[in-house]
């Protein structure tokens, strides 16, 4: 059995969000291997480094919202361990600059492998995973997160994770990574709604706080369908790879979770939307990957 001191720590890493680190990796490893230019080393270190970053980010972002006042007593989103007492402050940020100084590293490799590209976007990673929840200007207390999420989580480690390995790069590619993008915004967004009241009163200017619960609920509807769509443009696109329009099925999949965040609003209801919707994401990955492959 895991002692209490793992379980806390395991508990911090977020790891029913990994998912969304997980799922574009995946999706830019399979289609490089598919066109026959994949690399498995390139595709391990991917991984690892997607993670650290993914892992580094919830630590700041566990640390830096104690330490603003966004986590208190009466959030009702699953616990952080700085706020609950669980880990203290000082081991959290050792932990955080921890896994980001590891992701540098990791990230040496890549960009032996893909040039300055590859640095330059390591570099804006791991600065934006920082500067998410501290600085003066918090890129997430800003409302900027979504787009970050968009950007980093979708076409940048999918085509990424496919350059580095083949040194190549293509349209299909590249649009492909907007469906991870989309559907790890609506993972945040289930969090921005269920948060809403902590973050107004912290002065946590996300979407949902600046637009309200009606746009929230749109943003997460919109980016479970576009991540839908995407497949069936890139058919349309490059009239090829038919297989991937299974991955289609996963807005099927997804209509009890759509009905879960449009119409509760407790914490629990949410909590459990947001892990269902990382699961999704992981489903939408494996179905793209295999169509591609087919």
């Amino acid at each position: 059995m895991l002692n209490q001191s793992l379980k806390n720590w395991i508990l911090a890493s977020r790891p029913k969000t990994l998912p969304a680190g997980i799922a574009p990796v995946l999706m830019g490893t399979i289609m490089a291997f598919a066109d026959g230019i994949g690399d498995a080393l390139t595709a391990l270190v991917c991984l690892l480094t997607a993670l650290l970053l993914q892992i580094g980010t919830n630590l700041a972002n566990d640390y830096y919202d104690f330490k603003k006042g966004a986590d208190t007593i009466d959030r009702v989103g699953p616990t952080r361990v700085t706020q609950a007492g669980l880990i203290p402050p000082e081991k959290v940020k050792a932990a955080f600059i921890g896994a980001f100084a590891l992701a540098a590293l990791t990230s040496v490799y890549l960009v032996t492998r893909g040039g300055w590209p590859i640095a330059v976007l390591g570099v804006a990673a791991i600065l934006s995973g920082i500067f998410y929840t501290t600085g003066r200007y918090p890129l997430g207390y800003l409302g900027l997160g979504d787009l970050l999420v968009l950007f980093f989580f979708g076409p940048v480690a999918v085509a990424g994770t496919y350059y580095v390995q083949s040194l190549e790069l293509n349209a299909a590619v590249i649009f492909a990574g907007f469906a991870p993008g989309l559907m790890s915004v609506a993972i945040l967004t289930i969090n921005n709604l269920r948060d809403m009241d902590s973050d107004r009163k912290s002065g946590k200017n996300t979407l949902a706080v600046r637009f309200g619960r009606g746009f929230a609920l749109s943003e997460y509807l919109f980016c479970i369908l576009g991540a839908c769509l995407v497949p069936v443009f890139i058919y349309m696109f490059i009239q090829d790879h038919l297989p991937i329009l299974a991955s289609v099925i996963v807005g099927l999949a997804a209509v009890p979770t759509i009905k879960t965040v449009l119409t509760r609003t407790e914490g629990v209801a949410l909590n459990a939307a947001l892990a269902a919707t990382a699961r999704l994401l992981l489903a939408y990955s494996v179905l793209f990957a295999m169509g591609w492959v087919l």
